[in-house]
C-alpha cells in the first residue's frame, strides 16, 4: 500500500484498513492505494483476478501504475493500468479523487464496491454506490463516466473487494474510527473462498 501521511493529508481525510488472504496462499491479490498531495487524495482498492501469486502480481502492477502519477485524471488512471498489464491477469479496480474542497469522483470497472454512507443525508439519500462498468483492467477496458458526488464533513467512504459480502452498511456506527469500522466489516462480512479487502476514507474537511 502507498499512503501519504502529511499533516495536511490528516487533517483533511481519516483512513482504516482491513484485509485477510485466502487460506493456504502467502500473498493476497487485494491490494490498497491511498496517496495524497497538494492536489488532494487518490484511493483504490485493486483485486487481481483469483487468487494467488499471479493475482498478488497483477495487482502489484496496477498499484505501480498509480503510483506513477497520481495526480492525473480518473479516465487515465485506469488506461495507464490497463496498458501496464504486461501479461498479468488483469484487475477489477475501484478508484475514487478526494479534492481538498468538498467533491468525491469515483468510478470503478469489474466488482469492487465503493459505498458512500452519509452522515447528514442530502436530498434524504443516506447512502450511494459506485457506479461499476463490466470489465476486466489489463483485458478488457469498457469506456468509462465517471461520477461526481458532493460531500460533507464525516461522510464516509467504503471500497471492498469481492472477497467481502455485502449489506454491511446497515450494522456500521458511523461514530466509530475508521479503522474500527474496517475491521468490523472484515471480521463479519469477509468470505472463505477468496482474499479480502476494506478500506475505509472518512471526509475530515467542513465542506458546505
Amino acid at each position: 500500500m502507498v499512503f501519504d501521511t502529511t499533516q495536511t493529508l490528516a487533517q483533511f481525510i481519516e483512513t482504516g484498513q482491513a484485509a485477510r488472504t485466502h487460506a493456504g496462499e502467502a500473498q493476497s491479490g487485494d491490494l490498497a492505494f491511498l496517496k495524497g498531495g497538494p492536489w488532494g487524495l487518490l484511493a483504490a482498492a485493486i483485486d487481481g483476478l483469483g487468487h494467488g501469486p499471479e493475482a498478488a502480481d497483477a495487482a502489484q502492477i496496477a498499484c505501480e501504475a498509480l503510483a506513477q502519477e497520481p495526480h492525473r485524471p480518473i479516465w487515465r488512471l485506469f488506461q495507464r493500468c490497463h496498458d501496464a498489464r504486461n501479461g498479468s491477469r488483469g484487475v477489477a479496480l475501484t478508484v475514487a479523487f478526494f479534492n481538498h474542497g468538498n467533491t468525491l469522483t469515483w468510478a470503478g470497472v469489474g466488482n469492487v464496491e465503493g459505498t458512500l454512507l452519509r452522515k447528514q443525508p442530502l436530498s434524504g439519500h443516506t447512502q450511494e454506490n459506485v457506479r461499476l462498468w463490466g470489465g476486466v483492467v489489463g483485458y478488457r477496458m469498457p469506456p468509462l463516466r465517471l461520477s461526481m458526488l458532493p460531500l460533507r464533513k464525516g461522510d464516509t467512504v467504503i471500497l471492498t473487494t469481492d472477497g467481502v459480502r455485502g449489506g454491511f452498511a446497515d450494522s456500521l456506527n458511523l461514530d466509530d474510527s475508521a479503522q474500527m469500522i474496517a475491521d468490523h466489516i472484515l471480521n463479519r462480512h469477509a468470505k472463505n473462498t477468496d482474499d479480502a479487502l476494506v478500506l475505509v476514507i472518512r471526509f475530515l474537511g467542513e465542506g458546505e
